[in-house]
């Protein structure tokens, strides 16, 4: 049975959070879950396929590296490079499929960490040397746009449910006081 989705304001005891500071601590460390579970996908999927990870930088960016040899193995390092990616979309996919009290600010703050990764991969992140869709297109049949419209694709759908699921108001815009919606600008209403 599915939760309503009727039009909801959070009040500060239904999104676990009395303050705003609180709450965007609480938000922070949902969204360094949801990019530390990212880096744990690729490092779980490197081992589960009997390799050796090891961490280093690839121009000054920590990057964490399969100890596969993508040439003799393609195959397991796509599965390395898609794992972080899939990890974020299965506890996205989780949250907002599995029955429990929603809108935390903690839980919203791994479905940001998890779109915001998945859009960072699509756009400007893809083309880069060590990126998780570049290893995906050199080691598959998929293009780098392929790659990209799968994990934005499904990014945009967990917005769509996201945006119309009333447990997750103001989850891209807040109200302020004075009537106007803060979204990096202020749109203030007519008089």
């Amino acid at each position: 049975m599915r939760e309503s989705t009727r039009a909801y304001a959070p009040t500060p005891d239904s999104t676990n959070h009395t303050t705003p500071d609180h709450y965007w601590r609480n938000f922070a460390a949902g969204f360094a879950s949801s990019i530390l579970a990212h880096e744990a996908g690729h490092i779980g999927m490197s081992y589960a396929l009997g390799a050796h990870p090891h961490f280093g930088f690839e121009s000054g960016k920590p990057t964490v590296y399969s100890g596969i040899d993508a040439t003799n193995d393609p195959h397991k390092q796509f599965l390395f490079a898609s794992a972080g990616l899939n990890v974020q979309a299965i506890m996205d996919e989780a949250i907002l499929d599995i029955p429990h009290h929603r809108g935390g600010s903690v839980e919203r703050g791994i479905l940001a960490g998890g779109i915001a990764t998945a859009y960072f991969y699509a756009t400007i992140g893809r083309n880069a040397g060590n990126s998780d869709i570049t290893y995906m297109a050199r080691t598959s049949s998929l293009s780098r746009t392929q790659a990209s419209l799968i994990y934005a694709g499904l990014a945009t759908i967990q917005t769509v449910r996201i945006a119309h699921d009333g447990h997750y108001a103001n989850f891209f815009m807040r109200p302020s006081s004075n009537g106007a919606i803060s979204v990096g600008v202020a749109v203030l209403p007519e008089r």
